[in-house]
């Protein structure tokens, strides 16, 4: 990349929505190795208010004039999974490097699709599946390698979280279609099963039960309502390739007690990963373990070595991203660090897909692309 003579990697960004103005923008600016140059926003003013808050210099109203700006090197593409298909093959057709967001694509064919033209065009690719690069799941994973619980034996992982209930804002309308694959199972459950796999291992065997437990989506803003054809419930139940079984409940509209738990049951010991949210964490996972018999759980701090980065007083969600930009930037290092590319994403898609062919079927399936 031309970026790398002076020094940062040159950032356009396409779609600065919530997530963009609250996670992308700030990791970026935190980071010393990227500078960004360019905001695409169908939303002229809004894109003309965000430039001069954060000092971008180039400011587009079509995604496919930032994409053919010769000062962006890195595209970023953040608007909703629909538009990501078109959006990454213009700025591989460009010779750009690429992140997207999670979802990669709506659809499995069109994901490989993309993996395929980056892989000949040469050019390098992430995906936002940024969960894997966080200190504490990078610290767990680590635990797990160097036998802290020794063979796993079973592992139990609950999700849920207030989101994808039977009433949500106009601007998650874009959630309702099915075909959008931006549900439940596709968003959150994409997210948390990239990180267990990566810790734990491959997957061998699923089984399913996924079902939709709000029939009809309320948009509050105006009150239309939609027939929901989209999963809010969502349990998993499979084996390990290393052995071990696995259970991963996902559950959408959840009031209260909402979060993120985990277990890992080994042979020598047992592992304990919570936290209160599954998205917008003020603090990172926390990690408590015990090996022997009848022990109680003891807290094991993360340590420093897992942090790497400059200190701020960002969200750990959005640390987790900044991790994922910093490996990027760095180019991986053929283990932990490496960051999630469109492989990942299709490995993923696939397994999604499984899961959900797993439920129709009501039988096990066997799961032969990891």
């Amino acid at each position: 990349m031309n970026a790398r003579s002076s020094g940062k990697i040159q950032v356009g960004i396409v779609g600065v929505g919530n997530w963009g103005r609250y996670g992308h923008i700030p990791v970026l600016r935190l980071l010393p190795n990227y500078e960004i140059v360019a905001v695409a926003s169908r939303r002229e003013e809004y894109g003309k208010q965000l430039a001069k808050e954060f000092g971008i210099p180039h400011v587009f109203r079509e995604p496919a004039d930032l994409i053919g700006n010769p000062k962006v090197e890195l595209v970023v593409i953040l608007p909703p999974a629909p538009q990501h298909a078109a959006l990454v093959r213009g700025a591989i057709a460009a010779g750009k490097d690429v992140y997207c967001e999670w979802p990669l694509t709506t659809t499995v064919a069109d994901t490989e699709d993309l993996l395929d033209r980056a892989e000949k065009a040469g050019v390098r690719h992430a995906v936002g599946l940024q969960r894997r690069m966080g200190p504490s799941a990078r610290y767990l994973r680590d635990l797990l390698a160097e036998g802290y619980v020794g063979q796993i034996r079973s592992v139990r992982m609950h999700v849920s979280m207030n989101y994808f209930q039977a009433h949500r804002p106009r601007d998650l309308a874009w959630t309702v279609p099915a075909e959008n694959f931006s549900h439940i199972l596709s968003i959150y459950g994409g997210h948390f099963m990239d990180m267990l796999f990566h810790v734990v291992g491959s997957p061998q065997t699923v089984s399913a039960v996924v079902v939709n437990q709000f029939p009809t989506i309320t948009i509050t803003d105006n009150g239309e309502t939609f027939p929901n054809t989209t999963p809010d419930q969502v349990l998993v139940i499979g084996t390990l390739a290393n052995g071990g079984v696995f259970t991963f409940q996902i559950e959408g509209g959840k009031r209260n007690n909402s979060g993120l738990q985990i277990d890992i049951t080994g042979m020598k010991g047992d592992l304990k990963i919570s936290n209160p949210l599954s998205f917008a964490n003020p603090e990172d996972n926390k990690i408590e373990g015990s090996q022997g018999d009848n022990e109680p759980l003891n807290i094991l701090p993360t340590p420093d070595k897992y942090q790497g980065l400059a200190g701020s007083k960002l969200d750990a969600s959005v640390l987790d991203l900044a991790h994922l930009y910093a490996a990027f930037a760095k180019g991986g290092d053929n283990g932990s660090y490496d960051p999630p590319s469109f492989t990942d994403a299709v490995r993923l898609h696939r397994l999604i897909d499984l899961i959900s062919k797993a439920a129709s079927a009501g039988d096990r399936q066997t799961v032969t692309h990891w």
